[in-house]
């Protein structure tokens, strides 16, 4: 039976236990702070913090290059002869690298690239999903042969599953995005004084704020969860608590236990990394899942 790899970003902040569980394989996007290039998962998010809250700037920063993707791929190819890899690329909207992965791709074999249109938890969600339907086309297939010519459908499949993939998150601040240039003085402001907390929707592979919250997080997390649970019909197999490094102990809590309350059967925490909090901030707060 060939061995079927899933690989991806660091930027879908994939959980260390689901990456030991699953096998997953993540090749680091780029933080870049005061002239400095870091791999993203080297360096600890606070640097990130302290970075904004010293300077008020953000750091910057980048996607994979071709020449990356290239190594990463040629070494699991070596450490694993004859496999096969899917790799699930942080949303082709949102970042360059779905594009510089398909550029990498073209000298290798056996690599097929699925775009999952997601960010962070959305990506650990489309991911989780697809490991799990490899692991039942494995079990189904006697034929080493059947299995390769089969491939390319999985694939297909796999990528189909994005669009079942849902994810929302709100900043705790607007001051990341603010300074990153992605609102407006007079958007920041409005918010600000009247202490509100835009929701963004991942949408056809796009950020877009929709609704606003008002007020502390912990008013309003009950209905920011039934919200996005009553506005999909979500798998109840396993929920994603996205936050960012610096949420409350008192909302982590709650969180869990609506993923009870709303009869989620499990649920992951998904801690955003250097990548994304550039862009969230401290505090954040999101929920991801897979539709039926």
């Amino acid at each position: 039976m060939r061995e079927i790899l899933i690989s991806t970003e660091s930027g879908s902040d994939l959980p260390p236990e689901l990456i030991k569980r699953h096998d997953f394989h993540v090749v680091p996007m780029h933080v870049i702070i005061e002239d400095t290039d870091y791999a993203d998962g080297t360096i600890p998010v606070d640097m990130v913090f302290e970075h904004f809250e010293r300077t008020g700037k953000v750091p910057s920063t980048s996607a994979v290059n071709v020449a990356e993707y290239q190594e990463f791929w040629s070494k699991l190819q070596k450490e694993h002869p004859d496999c096969v890899i899917m790799h699930f690329t942080y949303s082709s909207l949102a970042s360059s690298t779905h594009q510089a992965a398909m550029i990498a791709v073209r000298d290798f074999k056996d690599i097929y690239i699925i775009d999952t249109r997601q960010v962070s938890g959305g990506c650990t969600a489309h991911m989780v999903a697809s490991w799990k339907r490899i692991q039942e086309v494995k079990s189904a297939v006697t034929d080493y042969q059947a299995l390769a010519d089969e491939l390319q459908a999985l694939a297909d499949e796999l990528q189909a599953l994005a669009d079942k993939a849902v994810c929302h998150f709100v900043p705790n601040k607007l001051d990341y995005l603010k300074a990153g240039g992605r609102v407006s003085n007079a958007e920041y402001l409005g918010a600000t004084l009247l202490s509100l907390k835009p929701l963004i929707e991942m949408v056809d592979g796009k950020l877009i704020a929709t609704k606003k919250y008002h007020g502390p997080m912990k008013r309003w997390v009950d209905k920011f969860m039934d919200d996005f649970t009553q506005k999909y019909n979500l798998r109840k197999d396993c929920l994603y608590l996205m936050y960012g490094k610096g949420l409350s102990e008192e909302v982590l809590k709650r969180m869990a236990e609506n993923a009870k309350r709303l009869g989620f059967e499990s649920y992951e925490y998904v801690m955003t990394g250097c990548v994304i909090s550039c862009h969230g901030g401290k505090g954040a707060i999101g929920l991801a899942g897979m539709l039926e």
